[in-house]
C-alpha cells in the first residue's frame, strides 16, 4: 500500500553499532571532589566569587574612570576575581594538592582586598549622597571589606592545612 506524500525511515540498530550507545563511557576523567563545596574552604572560596563579582559589578556600572583610585579598586577586584575562580576549578578538580602556593595567593588578596577597600572606603564621600555612584560605590566598599574577610579565612584554614601536614 502506499501512503500519499509520507515516508518513513527504519534505523535498524542491531546491524550498525555505532547507533549503540552501550560503548560510551559516562564516567569523566577529570576527578571532581564534590565535598570541597561542602567545606569551609569551599564556601568561602564560593563566597569570594559572588562577593568579588558584586565588587567589581558595583564598580564598573558607575563613573570611577573619573577617579584614578577607583581603577586601583576595580585592578584588584577582577584580579583576584579571576583568579580565585581558576583555583576554585583547580580545588573542584583536585589539582590543588600539586600547588602548595595557595596560602600566598589567599594571604596576598586578604592584603590588597583590604586596601583595596579602604581606599575605595575613603573615596565614597567623593560621590552625591543618594545618587547612583554613590550608593554604588557604598555598597561596593562593604562587599569589598567582605571579600577580604573571605579571603582571611581562607588563608587561615590555608595556614591551618598547611601546619597540620608538617605535624605529620
Amino acid at each position: 500500500m502506499e501512503e500519499s506524500g509520507v515516508s518513513r525511515a527504519v534505523i535498524n540498530t542491531s546491524s550498525n553499532p555505532y547507533l549503540e550507545f552501550d560503548h560510551i563511557s559516562t564516567v569523566s576523567s577529570i576527578p571532581c571532589d564534590k565535598q570541597f563545596i561542602k567545606s569551609a574552604a569551599g564556601l568561602l572560596a564560593c563566597a569570594e566569587v559572588v562577593l568579588g563579582l558584586l565588587v567589581c559589578g558595583l564598580i564598573a556600572g558607575t563613573d570611577y574612570f573619573r577617579m584614578s583610585p577607583f581603577g586601583w579598586v576595580m585592578f584588584v577586584a577582577v584580579f583576584y576575581w579571576v583568579l580565585t575562580l581558576f583555583l576554585l576549578i583547580l580545588f573542584l578538580t583536585q589539582a590543588h594538592s600539586r600547588i602548595p602556593q595557595v596560602l600566598i595567593f589567599n594571604t596576598s588578596a586578604t592584603l590588597l582586598y583590604l586596601v583595596a577597600a579602604v581606599v575605595e572606603a575613603t573615596l565614597v564621600d567623593h560621590g552625591v549622597k543618594g545618587h547612583h555612584n554613590y550608593n554604588s560605590w557604598a555598597a561596593s566598599t562593604f562587599f569589598a571589606f567582605l571579600v577580604s574577610l573571605s579571603y582571611g579565612g581562607s588563608a587561615y584554614l590555608g595556614f591551618k592545612a598547611w601546619r597540620d601536614r608538617g605535624e605529620e
